[in-house]
C-alpha cells in the first residue's frame, strides 16, 4: 500500500544521465509518485528485451504487444496490494509463503485461497509456500478440478453414471471441448446441438411411424429393401423404356436387343459373369410389353445376384412371383418413393449413430437438465479460475 507521503528516491548517473534506482518495495509501491520525465523510457516492445517473456505478457494487458506506462503503474499496485510485505518483490526468493500475501482485501483473500487451491490440485495441501514452478503449468493444475470456471463439463464432473454416459455420447457425435485442464468435454453450446439434434431425429421417425403404412410398408426392413431396389432401379426402368419402345415401332427391336456385332465383339474376349461389358446389356431380352423375369437364365447373368437380392427383398409386397410387368413395376416404384422423400429430409443425422431408442431414453431422462446445471455450476467458479491465474 502507498502513504500521502512523498517518498524518497534514490539515483545513480550512467553515460551523463541520472536514473532512478527501483532496489525495494517501497520503490515500486510508490511508482506512480514519481515524475515521468524522469522514466528512461515510457513504452517498450514485451518481446526481445532481457526480461521474463511471462511477466510481460501478464502486465501487457491490451496485448498490444508494447508496455506503457500505465500498465507498469497498475501492475506495480496491483502486487504491492497484494503483498504484506512489498520488499519480497525484490527478494529474488523462489517461492512466496502463503502467510506473505495480504488478505485484508478482497481480491488478497481470494488470491490466497487460489494459491492453496492450486497446491491442493497439485497434490501438496500441506505446502506453505508457492513457487513459480508450481502456477507454470495451468493445465496441469486444472486438470486436479471437477469445476473450474470455463463452463466446459467433462465425464470427471460429475459422479452419476447415466449423466456421465450421455456426456460421453456428445462429445462422440459432435466431438469434444477441451476445458482448462485439457480434458475433452461440453459446454452450453455442444449440449444445446445435440439435444437439439436429437429432437430433430426423433421428430423425423415420429414423422414417418405417423404414416406407417406408407412411409415404411416393410417396416424395419424397408431401408434393406430400398437399398436392394436402388440398386436394380435404373436397370429396371432402363428395360421397361425398351420394352415400350418395342410395342411403339418393332423396327427398334434389333437395335436395342443390341446387334450381334456387339456379341461378336464379346466373343473374342475372355469374359466372367460380371464382366462390366455383359453388364451393359439390356436386362433381359427386350420384346413389345414383355414382363421382367426377375430369376433365371432369360435374365443379363452380370444382374443375376442384384435381381435375386431385390425379388427376396420385396417378395413381402409382390408376393412370390417369377416375372414383372410394368405395370407393377411402377406400383412398386410408387410404394418406395414416400420412403425416399423422408429418407432426404432426414434430420439429426449426427446422432444417428446412437439409434432410435438409444436417443428416445436420452430425451425422455433428466440428463439435459442436470448437464446445464452442471455448466452452470461450473461457470460459478469463473473467478476463483480467474485467481489462479492470477497467482
Amino acid at each position: 500500500m502507498t502513504d500521502t507521503a512523498k517518498h524518497q528516491w534514490t539515483f545513480f548517473r550512467v553515460g551523463g544521465f541520472d536514473q532512478v534506482r527501483i532496489e525495494t518495495g517501497a520503490d515500486i509501491a510508490h511508482l506512480d509518485q514519481l515524475d515521468q520525465k524522469l522514466w528512461v523510457a515510457l513504452a517498450c516492445p514485451t518481446t526481445g528485451i532481457h526480461f521474463d517473456a511471462r511477466t510481460l505478457e501478464l502486465m501487457d494487458t491490451d496485448r498490444d504487444g508494447r508496455l506503457r506506462a500505465p500498465e507498469i503503474l497498475a501492475a506495480a499496485k496491483w502486487a504491492t496490494a497484494m503483498l504484506k510485505d512489498p520488499n519480497l518483490l525484490v527478494a529474488g526468493a523462489a517461492s512466496l509463503p502463503l502467510d506473505a500475501i495480504n488478505p485484508v482485501t478482497p481480491e488478497g483473500r481470494q488470491l490466497l485461497d487460489s494459491a492453496r487451491h492450486i497446491l491442493n490440485c497439485l497434490g501438496k495441501p500441506d505446502a506453505t509456500a508457492i513457487s513459480v514452478a508450481d502456477t507454470a503449468d495451468t493445465t496441469k493444475i486444472f486438470a486436479g478440478s471437477k469445476l473450474n470456471g470455463d463452463g466446459v463439463v467433462t465425464e470427471d464432473s460429475t459422479a452419476d453414471v447415466e449423466v456421465r454416459r450421455v456426456l460421453g455420447e456428445i462429445v462422440d457425435c459432435l466431438g469434444g471441448v477441451a476445458d482448462r485442464g485439457g480434458k475433452p468435454g461440453v459446454n452450453a453450446d455442444t449440449v444445446g446441438r445435440f439435444f437439439a439434434a436429437a429432437q430433430a431425429y426423433a421428430d423425423w421417425w415420429k414423422a414417418a411411424e405417423a404414416k406407417a403404412a406408407e412411409v415404411l410398408p416393410l417396416g424395419a426392413g424397408t431401408a434393406a429393401a430400398m437399398a436392394a431396389f436402388v440398386a436394380v432401379q435404373a436397370k429396371v426402368d432402363d428395360y421397361f423404356a425398351r420394352c415400350r419402345l418395342a410395342a411403339f415401332d418393332a423396327r427398334a427391336l434389333g437395335a436395342i436387343n443390341r446387334q450381334e456385332a456387339d456379341y461378336l465383339a464379346l466373343g473374342a474376349k475372355t469374359l466372367t459373369l460380371t464382366a462390366g461389358e455383359i453388364a451393359e446389356f439390356p436386362l433381359a431380352r427386350v420384346d413389345a410389353d414383355r414382363p421382367l423375369p426377375l430369376t433365371g437364365p432369360g435374365l443379363n447373368p452380370a444382374w443375376a445376384g442384384n435381381m435375386a437380392a431385390f425379388a427376396a427383398a420385396v417378395r413381402p409386397l409382390t408376393g412370390a412371383q417369377e416375372v414383372m410387368t410394368c405395370a407393377e413395376w411402377l406400383t412398386l416404384s410408387g410404394k418406395f418413393a414416400a420412403f425416399g422423400a423422408w429418407q432426404a429430409a432426414k434430420a439429426g443425422a449426427v446422432v444417428e449413430k446412437l439409434g432410435l431408442d438409444r436417443i428416445r431414453a436420452i430425451l425422455a431422462g433428466g440428463s439435459r437438465a442436470a448437464l446445464d446445471a452442471l455448466i452452470a455450476e461450473d461457470l460459478k467458479k469463473e473467478p476463483e479460475a480467474a485467481a489462479i491465474t492470477a497467482v
